[in-house]
This record gives C-alpha cells, structure tokens and sequence, in this order.
C-alpha cells in the first residue's frame, strides 16, 4: 500500500472525533500519543528516503568513476594517435624534401593500400 495513503488515512482516522463544538477523544488513545505515532510514521517514511538517496548518490558515483576511467583510456589512446600522426607526418615531410618520385609513388601507394586494408578490417 502506498505510505502517503496511509499516513493521510491515520490522519483522518485520528481527527475522526472532531464534531462541531469541540473535539471527542478517543478512549483508548491520548493526543500525544496520536501524535508521537504520526511523527513515529514520518520519520520512517524520511528514514526510507535517506537510504533510498544514499544508494542513489552511490550509483551516480559509481558511474562517474567509470566514465572517468573511460576518458582516462580514450586520453591515453589519443596520445598514441598522435604519436603515430606525427611519425606519418614526419615521414611525408621527408618525402616531399627528396622529391624522389619513385618515393613518392610508393609512399602514396602504401599509404591507398594500408586505407582499403583498414576498410575492409573495420566493414
């Protein structure tokens, strides 16, 4: 059952006495005891809210760190593929110096057959 439906019918249930004029009270029960039970009932319904925001905020941390690690990863991948790039880069401004044209063909030829090689793995 819901607990909102709940504590809103023990209110009812504990202002059921009141009449016009004033106010019965129940044999069985004093107001501070009504009272004490309403507070009883709310402090378990906080209690619940607590917890559940604690295992939440949790959760929400668990998943910071992993994305965190993730970036960590991707950083140190990227760093790679610069190191890579700027090997390439190296080597092109090498080739381009000597102007060698037998050089050329097979540096631009490697290069078309490592791309269709790349293709063709990741397709």
């Amino acid at each position: 059952m819901n607990p909102r439906r709940e504590y809103r019918g023990s209110r009812v249930n504990a202002f059921d006495g009141i009449e016009e004029g004033g106010i019965r009270a129940s044999p069985s029960y004093s107001s501070h005891e009504i009272d004490e039970h309403d507070n009883d009932r709310a402090l378990d319904g906080l209690q619940d809210r607590v917890n559940l925001l604690k295992r939440l905020s949790g959760d929400v941390h668990e998943e910071v760190d992993a994305h965190n690690r993730m970036l960590d990863r991707m950083g140190n991948e990227m760093d790679a593929s610069r190191g890579f790039l700027s090997g390439t880069m190296d080597r092109f401004k090498q080739a381009f110096e000597t102007k060698s044209s037998r050089r050329m063909l097979t540096l631009v030829a490697s290069f078309v057959v490592l791309f269709l090689i790349v293709y063709y793995l990741t397709r």
